[in-house]
Protein backbone atom coordinates (compact mmCIF):
# COMPACT_ATOMS: atom_id res chain seq x y z
CA UNK A 1 0.00 0.00 0.00
CA UNK A 2 1.38 3.13 -0.78
CA UNK A 3 1.32 6.10 1.43
CA UNK A 4 -0.15 9.96 0.41
CA UNK A 5 2.84 11.51 0.81
CA UNK A 6 4.85 8.34 -1.48
CA UNK A 7 1.80 9.63 -4.15
CA UNK A 8 2.54 13.24 -3.55
CA UNK A 9 6.70 12.39 -4.73
CA UNK A 10 5.57 10.14 -7.57
CA UNK A 11 3.52 12.90 -8.96
CA UNK A 12 6.06 15.71 -7.99
CA UNK A 13 8.39 13.54 -10.56
CA UNK A 14 5.26 12.94 -13.52
CA UNK A 15 5.05 16.77 -12.86
CA UNK A 16 8.71 17.50 -13.53
CA UNK A 17 9.23 14.78 -16.66
CA UNK A 18 5.92 16.53 -18.01
CA UNK A 19 7.18 20.31 -17.35
CA UNK A 20 4.23 21.03 -15.62
CA UNK A 21 5.83 24.18 -13.54
CA UNK A 22 2.89 25.05 -11.59
CA UNK A 23 1.68 21.24 -10.30
CA UNK A 24 5.65 20.44 -9.67
CA UNK A 25 5.91 23.82 -7.91
CA UNK A 26 2.84 23.45 -6.16
CA UNK A 27 3.41 19.74 -5.19
CA UNK A 28 7.24 20.88 -4.46
CA UNK A 29 5.81 23.36 -1.81
CA UNK A 30 3.31 20.74 -0.43
CA UNK A 31 6.09 18.11 0.28
CA UNK A 32 7.87 21.12 2.34
CA UNK A 33 5.55 21.89 4.05
CA UNK A 34 4.94 17.96 5.04
CA UNK A 35 8.67 17.78 5.87
CA UNK A 36 8.67 20.57 8.02
CA UNK A 37 5.78 19.28 10.33
CA UNK A 38 7.65 15.85 10.41
CA UNK A 39 10.57 17.46 11.52
CA UNK A 40 8.23 19.80 13.98
CA UNK A 41 8.34 19.43 17.52
CA UNK A 42 10.96 17.58 20.50
CA UNK A 43 11.50 14.49 17.71
CA UNK A 44 11.06 13.40 14.02
CA UNK A 45 8.87 11.22 13.12
CA UNK A 46 6.63 10.15 10.11
CA UNK A 47 3.77 11.38 9.25
CA UNK A 48 0.58 9.24 8.67
CA UNK A 49 -1.85 10.21 5.67
CA UNK A 50 -4.03 11.67 8.30
CA UNK A 51 -1.60 13.85 8.98
CA UNK A 52 -0.38 14.33 5.28
CA UNK A 53 -4.02 15.48 4.44
CA UNK A 54 -4.72 17.68 7.45
CA UNK A 55 -1.35 19.42 5.84
CA UNK A 56 -2.78 19.25 2.21
CA UNK A 57 -6.33 21.09 3.31
CA UNK A 58 -3.98 23.64 5.24
CA UNK A 59 -2.29 24.46 1.97
CA UNK A 60 -5.16 24.32 0.27
CA UNK A 61 -6.97 26.73 2.24
CA UNK A 62 -3.74 29.12 2.12
CA UNK A 63 -4.58 29.18 -1.54
CA UNK A 64 -7.86 29.67 -1.42
CA UNK A 65 -7.41 32.81 1.26
CA UNK A 66 -4.72 34.31 -0.93
CA UNK A 67 -6.80 34.35 -4.16
CA UNK A 68 -9.07 36.11 -2.27
CA UNK A 69 -6.69 38.70 -0.94
CA UNK A 70 -5.47 38.67 -4.12
CA UNK A 71 -8.57 39.69 -5.49
CA UNK A 72 -9.34 42.26 -3.20
CA UNK A 73 -6.18 43.78 -4.50
CA UNK A 74 -6.70 43.94 -7.97
CA UNK A 75 -4.39 40.97 -8.87
CA UNK A 76 -6.54 38.94 -11.18
CA UNK A 77 -3.42 37.23 -12.62
CA UNK A 78 -1.49 36.24 -9.22
CA UNK A 79 -5.54 35.05 -8.03
CA UNK A 80 -5.73 33.00 -10.63
CA UNK A 81 -2.14 31.57 -10.25
CA UNK A 82 -3.59 30.65 -6.23
CA UNK A 83 -6.72 29.21 -7.34
CA UNK A 84 -4.63 26.81 -9.95
CA UNK A 85 -2.60 25.70 -7.30
CA UNK A 86 -5.52 24.84 -4.77
CA UNK A 87 -7.05 23.13 -7.26
CA UNK A 88 -4.22 20.94 -7.55
CA UNK A 89 -4.22 19.98 -4.04
CA UNK A 90 -7.96 20.02 -3.76
CA UNK A 91 -7.36 16.32 -5.56
CA UNK A 92 -5.81 14.66 -2.92
CA UNK A 93 -8.50 15.47 -0.85
CA UNK A 94 -11.26 13.91 0.23
CA UNK A 95 -14.72 14.78 -1.15
CA UNK A 96 -16.21 17.95 0.62
CA UNK A 97 -19.45 17.32 2.07
CA UNK A 98 -22.48 19.18 0.23
CA UNK A 99 -24.48 21.75 2.70
CA UNK A 100 -27.59 19.02 2.58
CA UNK A 101 -25.61 16.51 4.15
CA UNK A 102 -23.57 18.66 6.34
CA UNK A 103 -26.79 19.82 7.73
CA UNK A 104 -27.84 16.58 8.35
CA UNK A 105 -25.17 15.56 10.69
CA UNK A 106 -25.32 19.06 12.35
CA UNK A 107 -28.84 18.41 13.10
CA UNK A 108 -28.46 14.97 14.49
CA UNK A 109 -25.32 16.55 16.90
CA UNK A 110 -27.77 18.94 18.06
CA UNK A 111 -30.44 16.53 19.03
CA UNK A 112 -27.66 14.42 20.82
CA UNK A 113 -26.48 17.67 22.82
CA UNK A 114 -29.88 18.64 23.71
CA UNK A 115 -30.45 14.95 25.36
CA UNK A 116 -27.33 15.05 27.24
CA UNK A 117 -28.77 19.01 28.29
CA UNK A 118 -27.28 21.46 26.55
CA UNK A 119 -29.06 24.58 25.84
CA UNK A 120 -28.49 28.00 24.61
CA UNK A 121 -24.70 29.74 23.65
CA UNK A 122 -23.20 26.74 25.94
CA UNK A 123 -24.59 24.02 23.21
CA UNK A 124 -22.34 25.42 20.35
CA UNK A 125 -19.21 23.61 22.28
CA UNK A 126 -20.98 20.70 22.83
CA UNK A 127 -22.67 20.69 18.79
CA UNK A 128 -19.18 21.24 17.91
CA UNK A 129 -17.27 18.34 20.14
CA UNK A 130 -19.64 15.76 18.33
CA UNK A 131 -19.71 17.16 14.72
CA UNK A 132 -15.78 17.97 14.39
CA UNK A 133 -14.84 14.24 14.57
CA UNK A 134 -17.43 13.18 12.11
CA UNK A 135 -16.47 15.92 9.55
CA UNK A 136 -12.95 15.90 9.68
CA UNK A 137 -11.87 16.50 6.79
CA UNK A 138 -15.09 16.34 4.95
CA UNK A 139 -15.95 20.18 5.71
CA UNK A 140 -14.01 22.98 6.24
CA UNK A 141 -14.53 24.45 10.12
CA UNK A 142 -15.79 27.99 8.70
CA UNK A 143 -19.18 26.23 6.90
CA UNK A 144 -18.97 23.83 10.46
CA UNK A 145 -19.76 26.31 12.55
CA UNK A 146 -21.93 28.53 10.61
CA UNK A 147 -24.35 25.65 10.32
CA UNK A 148 -23.75 24.72 14.02
CA UNK A 149 -24.90 28.49 14.59
CA UNK A 150 -28.06 28.59 11.99
CA UNK A 151 -28.94 25.23 13.46
CA UNK A 152 -29.12 26.60 17.14
CA UNK A 153 -30.35 30.02 16.40
CA UNK A 154 -33.46 28.25 14.42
Amino acid sequence: MTTLKATLKDDLTTAMKARDELRSSTLRLTLTAIAKEEVAGKSARELSDEEVLTVIAKEAKKRREAAEAFDQGGRTESAAKERAEGEILDAYLPKQLTDDELNVIVAEAVAEAKAAGAEGPKAMGAVMKIVKPKVAGLADGGRVSAAVKSQLAG
